[in-house]
């Protein structure tokens, strides 16, 4: 037990420190929120620890503010990696990747259109400079849309500080957004289906949609790349908060106001997280689904909690090291990766040959 007021701050500043450095693994645009605001986020948190709490406030109850979405226009360059791709979006927020949001396209025949769904402080043009051209020059119409964009006040955390930094709202309004953005895609391309691509929250995002929003009968493939299909564990870190929460005090509650909602919902054993995988059903429908994970996943942690259980129908989980163990794609690089771009296209033509290439951890 501790003892002494001096004693019990020195913890729980080790306790805060643990915990905002986790926070900051939701996301890469957490590194520029800058010390000062870290600091105030820290001290927040460990006044609200040193002074208590009768019961705990959930913390996904308490940061659910309004959200909106976009349709970005006007097409970015194509990118390699992710780091240049966030650059470029620093400073084009709502950029279309290339290739992207041509409304006269018309699917060719056999093909369905293609709608990305980006992560957690990551955009559309951020997220898919690779892909999206990738899929385009295959002849697909290919769309994405920003989406889950909140600013402080409406519980986006210090993402909604950054441009471009979007994804941070409540993932089920954010669910309904997207439902949103495929009937638009439905309505301009005449097609009855269409195909989606998930990275990180964007597969849980896109599942919301699949599973609470009538989506599984407008789908026919979804392919998550580094899902939170069953939240995360931060390194441990988010599930020992997630226990400190249930013992009566709400450390996650301070923290979502710098993470912002959706982080802190894809946080393991999350309300959110049970709400999303209720009775256990995570294959909706007739939809077929590709789960793609990362051996070197640093956000996703650990990397097979993005799997759907084993026997699931109409599920492939593939570790992408597997057969290529050159591939060190981490979280951010999974959408840069060659053999990523191989997996998506053949579970859409399921004939495109799966490749290997070397792709580097954040820098692939």
């Amino acid at each position: 037990m501790l003892r002494g007021d001096t004693s019990r701050r020195g913890w729980t500043r080790k306790l805060v420190t643990s915990l905002a450095a986790a926070a900051t693994g939701i996301g890469v645009a957490a590194t520029l929120a800058g010390p000062a605001a870290a600091a105030d986020q820290q001290q927040q948190l460990a006044d609200y620890i040193n002074a208590g709490a009768k019961k705990p406030v959930v913390a996904e109850n308490i940061l659910k503010g309004g959200s909106t979405w976009q349709t970005p226009a006007g097409n970015g360059p194509q990118q390699d990696s992710f780091l240049p791709a966030f650059a470029y979006g620093l400073t084009n927020s709502n950029a279309a990747p290339p290739g992207a949001n041509d409304w006269s396209c018309k699917p060719a025949e056999g093909q369905e259109p293609v709608v990305l769904v980006h992560g957690t402080w990551e955009n559309a043009y951020n997220n898919w400079a690779m892909i999206s051209p990738a899929l385009k020059k295959e002849g697909y119409c290919v769309y994405a849309l920003n989406y889950g964009i909140s600013n402080p006040l409406q519980g986006g955390g210090l993402g909604g500080l950054l441009p471009g930094a979007n994804g941070t709202g409540d993932i089920a309004k954010s669910g309904k957004q997207v439902g949103q953005f495929v009937d638009k895609v439905l309505k301009s391309t005449g097609a009855s289906k269409v195909n989606m691509v998930g990275h990180s929250q964007g597969g849980i995002t896109a599942r919301e949609y699949l599973r609470y929003d009538g989506g599984a009968a407008k789908v026919d493939n979804l392919v998550t790349l580094g899902a939170t299909n069953n939240g995360t564990s931060l390194l441990g870190i988010g599930a020992l908060g997630r226990n400190i929460n249930n013992l009566g005090i709400d450390t996650l509650g301070p923290v979502a106001l710098g993470v912002g909602a959706s982080g802190i919902q894809q946080v393991y054993d999350s309300v959110y997280i049970k709400h999303l995988n209720a009775g256990g059903k995570y294959a909706i429908g007739d939809v077929n689904y590709t789960i793609v994970g990362s051996r070197y996943d640093e956000v996703t942690t650990p990397y097979q909690s993005t799997f759907f259980p084993a026997g699931t129908p109409h599920t492939k989980n593939i570790t992408l090291q597997n057969g290529c163990e050159q591939d060190t794609s981490d979280h951010l690089a999974l959408s840069y990766s060659p053999r990523a771009v191989s997996i998506v296209l053949n579970a859409f033509d399921h004939k495109t040959k799966i490749v290997c290439a070397p792709n580097a951890w954040l820098f692939g």
